[in-house]
């Protein structure tokens, strides 16, 4: 089954530490960008982080540049956000995403053809 299942959400403390995982299934995984995006409660879904297949490339969205990393484990068909000094506006579903391609990536809805369920993360004291 083609299907990208995240986990690692949950309520952390402003200035707090959360790593997401996204777990990728039923396709070749180092033949796609992965990005990731959010959407925080009566927004659009905005872009957060995007890498290339092999983890050279990335890109961030300036809210969570320094804040944020994106990494990726092509033997485990994993992509990863980790996310450290969280305020209360990191508050969102985050999802994972597949790109259309290996090697192009970056903030665009439509440059991505699958998405995750989403998980939850909430910066609350």
């Amino acid at each position: 089954q083609v299907q990208l299942v995240e986990s690692g959400g949950g309520l952390v403390q402003p200035g707090g530490s959360l790593r997401l995982s996204c777990a990728a299934s039923g396709f070749t995984f180092n033949n796609h960008a992965m990005g990731w995006f959010r959407r925080a409660p009566g927004k659009e879904r905005e872009f957060v982080a995007s890498t290339d297949w092999s983890a050279i490339s990335t890109n961030y969205a300036d809210s969570v540049k320094g804040r944020f990393t994106i990494s990726r484990d092509n033997a485990k068909n994993t992509v990863y956000l980790q996310m450290n000094s969280l305020k209360p506006e990191d508050t969102a579903v985050y999802y994972c995403a597949r790109g259309k391609q290996a090697v192009a990536h970056g903030p665009a809805l439509n440059e991505y053809n699958l998405w995750g369920q989403g998980t939850q993360v909430t910066v609350s004291s």
